[in-house]
């Protein structure tokens, strides 16, 4: 019994001394919709090398590309229910659950990337964040996916007017078919599956999308021209499942917003260069590519405006009040 008792002695102290080498190993399925090849995908891989490094090695990310763990909605319901533990999906798809990110999605809010960063980063962005919990979800911040530009199969896109009469294909948001029809444009809501197909058999004649997105899905194949509309800024936004969440200590809590932090600036510039090398490469390919004048900027603005004021009063007062203080606030900087 004696030598028992020692043991028991032993094992107590040993488990007493030792929490750092006991620390539970964290595996973290980290899901997104884009190839291995994309700005998101090297954020996440920057963001697993960091939190390995912060971790000695405890905490593990596994990166799922290309839809593996699903489409956006079934990624964010595995969120919710603690099955899946991150995702980095475009902060489009948490308006069904937080309206007022259809925010984000406002037609010419932003001209600059300063001003993209600036809106999101700062108190709107940080107050969307903030209502994310209650509903299963904790963000870490906001990565780059670019300005959404317009390609079609008729002619360039120089003034408001020449989008009248276009079959554009847009994402199913309510926000992006109103946008286009105050232009006089026909929207066509379609699944991103079914696109290349419906450019090619003329069923639409344009859509909008980032340069990156163009490129690499070979819209230039079936598009003559790509117009620099920049209507809408478009950003993903790096989840964490709040079950999985709760369950860290807060240095491992720590260890993964720090390591969100510093991907954050990473991420954005790879983003951004190779949006402009895929513009580039669009028209060593023959697309033919125009500007539009900032005048004409922002007269669209002013066409699209009834689009904004409609869907405001569908928001909580306070924050749209907030929305445009800071664009006031952006816009100035």
């Amino acid at each position: 019994m004696k030598f028992l008792r020692t043991l028991a002695a032993i094992g107590l102290v040993a488990a007493l001394s030792a929490p750092s080498w006991a620390q539970q190993e964290r595996v973290i399925r980290f899901g997104h919709l884009n190839n291995t090849d994309h700005p998101v995908s090297f954020g996440v891989k920057r963001f697993s090398e960091l939190l390995a490094t912060k971790s000695g090695g405890k905490m593990k990310v596994q990166e799922y590309p290309s839809n593996q763990l699903g489409n956006e909605m079934q990624q964010q319901s595995a969120l919710q229910g603690g099955v899946q533990q991150m995702s980095a999906p475009a902060t489009t798809s948490l308006a069904g659950i937080v309206k007022e990110f259809g925010l984000i999605d406002f037609p010419f809010s932003v001209s600059t990337f300063a001003q993209a960063d600036a809106l999101l980063d700062g108190p709107l962005g940080q107050t969307l964040i903030a209502k994310l919990p209650e509903k299963g979800l904790i963000a870490l911040g906001y990565w780059d996916l670019g300005f959404r530009n317009t390609t079609n199969s008729k002619h360039a896109i120089k003034r408001a007017e020449d989008l009248e009469g276009l079959k554009i294909r847009v994402i199913p948001n309510p926000v992006f078919l109103d946008t286009f029809k105050a232009f006089k444009a026909n929207p066509v809501p379609l699944p991103f599956a079914e696109l290349y197909g419906a450019l090619e058999s003329k069923a639409v004649d344009g859509q909008e999308n980032p340069f990156s997105v163009i490129l690499s899905n070979k819209f230039f194949e079936v598009q003559k021209y790509l117009s620099a509309t920049n209507h809408v800024y478009a950003a993903n936004i790096v989840l964490v499942s709040k079950k999985f969440w709760d369950q860290l200590t807060p240095t491992e809590q720590k260890w993964m917003k720090e390591a969100a932090d510093e991907t954050r600036g990473y991420q954005r510039q790879v983003s951004r260069a190779a949006a402009q090398k895929a513009l580039g490469d669009l028209q060593a390919k023959g697309i033919q590519f125009n500007e539009i004048t900032p005048a004409e900027q922002a007269r669209m603005r002013q066409i699209a405006q009834p689009v904004i004021d409609k869907f405001s009063s569908q928001y909580e007062p306070a924050i749209v009040k907030l929305y445009q203080s800071e664009l006031v606030r952006i816009r100035k900087q």
